[in-house]
C-alpha cells in the first residue's frame, strides 16, 4: 500500500499541472473555479503540499478531469509540453516602449523567471530591487541596449550577455533604436 501511495503522491503534482495547462487555465483561474487558494494550488503542483481528498475533488471538478484517471500510472516521459506563441503571456503595462513576453511557467514566478523583451527606440524598463541576492542575466538578441545596475552601467550589442545584481535599482534601455533581449531573473 505504501509503495502505491508514494507513486500517487509522485505523479499527482505533474498530473494536476498538466490538466490545468491542457485547459489553458492560470493558477488564479483554477483557484477561482475550485475554491482552493492560488498558493495552495501552486504548492500542490510543485509537490510541496499533499491535498486532502476534498481539495483534490474540488480541483478535479474545476479542471473537468476524472478523479481516478488523474491517479493512474501513465508514460510521462514521452511527452513534450508546448506553449504556442499565441498563448505566451504578455505584460503590456510595465516600462515605456517595451513589450514583455513571459516564457517561464507561472509557478516559477519569484524563483526563476524567463522573459523575451522587445524595445522601441527610447524604450526603457526600470526595475525596483528584487529580493536580496537576486541576479539577472541578459543576452541582447537584436540591436543595442544599455544596462544599469546600481551605479554601474554598460552598453551592449547584439550577441553580448551581461550578468548583474537585481537586488538594487536596475534598468534596461534602448536609447539608439529598437532592440530585443532575452532576460533570466533568478531570485536567491
Amino acid at each position: 500500500m505504501t509503495e502505491h501511495t508514494d507513486d500517487i503522491l509522485t505523479l499527482l503534482p505533474a498530473r494536476l499541472k498538466e490538466a490545468r495547462r491542457a485547459k489553458g487555465l492560470s493558477l488564479e483561474a483554477v483557484a477561482n473555479l475550485s475554491g482552493v487558494s492560488r498558493s495552495m494550488v501552486s504548492q500542490i503542483e510543485r509537490g510541496e503540499s499533499s491535498p486532502t481528498i476534498a481539495t483534490l475533488w474540488n480541483l478535479t471538478r474545476a479542471l473537468q478531469v476524472d478523479f481516478a484517471g488523474l491517479l493512474e500510472a501513465g508514460d510521462m516521459q514521452d511527452r513534450i509540453e508546448v506553449l504556442r506563441a499565441v498563448d505566451v503571456p504578455k505584460i503590456e503595462n510595465i516600462g515605456e516602449g517595451c513589450r514583455i513576453r513571459i516564457l517561464s511557467p507561472p509557478e516559477e514566478a519569484g524563483g526563476h523567471e524567463v522573459y523575451d523583451i522587445r524595445f522601441d527606440k527610447g524604450g526603457a524598463l526600470n526595475s525596483a530591487p528584487h529580493t536580496r541576492g537576486a541576479l539577472e542575466q541578459l543576452t541582447v538578441l537584436e540591436g543595442e541596449i544599455t544596462v544599469t545596475s546600481g551605479s554601474a552601467s554598460d552598453h551592449l550589442h547584439a550577441g553580448d550577455t551581461a550578468r548583474y545584481a537585481g537586488d538594487v535599482p536596475h534598468a534596461i534601455t534602448a536609447p539608439d533604436g529598437p532592440a530585443r533581449v532575452f532576460l533570466i531573473v533568478k531570485d536567491a
